[in-house]
């Protein structure tokens, strides 16, 4: 999970202040309707895929990207599910960040289940009826996933 250079080089010069920084979910889900998972080598809790986008990559390779980099799994992006504004997380060092989160709907096109990075301890997939435990963050996403819902956002305050 190491820093990516784009990111260093933001820093070198903006110090620990507030990035906003465009992320990706990927919500994939094989021919049996099972989802796949990653269980975290930061926190070893399970969690849906995700990661953050480079400079000049679109939000939906972003997705099959690190679906790809940390399961070993290759898949398209079928659907935007959702769009939220994340609320900012301090690491340890200090940096401070907020994500802008896209979240897709994703279809496996091959590849194996593995573990394919440093990121994760285990990759599995689960009927969505038997999920490991997991935070709000990804069974909101799941359920999202699930419906044929237009794409969810925060709605703004009317007044």
């Amino acid at each position: 999970m190491a820093t990516p250079d784009f990111i260093r080089e933001i820093r070198a010069t903006a110090g620990r202040q507030l990035l906003l920084l465009p992320g990706v979910t990927a919500i994939v889900f094989d021919d049996e309707g099972r989802v796949l998972l990653g269980r975290r080598s930061d926190t070893g809790k399970w969690s849906v895929i995700g990661g953050i986008c480079e400079p000049g990559e679109q939000p939906a390779a972003t997705a099959e990207r690190e679906v790809y980099e940390e399961t070993g799994v290759h898949c398209v992006a079928e659907r935007v599910v959702l769009t939220q504004a994340l609320e900012p997380v301090q690491y340890a060092n200090g940096d401070r960040c907020q994500y802008l989160d896209v979240t897709f709907r994703c279809r496996a096109t091959g590849g194996e289940a593995c573990v394919n990075d440093d990121e994760s301890l285990e990759v599995g997939w689960f009927a969505v009826d038997a999920l490991p435990p997991l935070n709000e963050f990804g069974l909101f996403r799941i359920k999202q996933s699930m419906t044929d819902e237009p794409t969810w956002f925060e709605p703004t305050a009317r007044q």
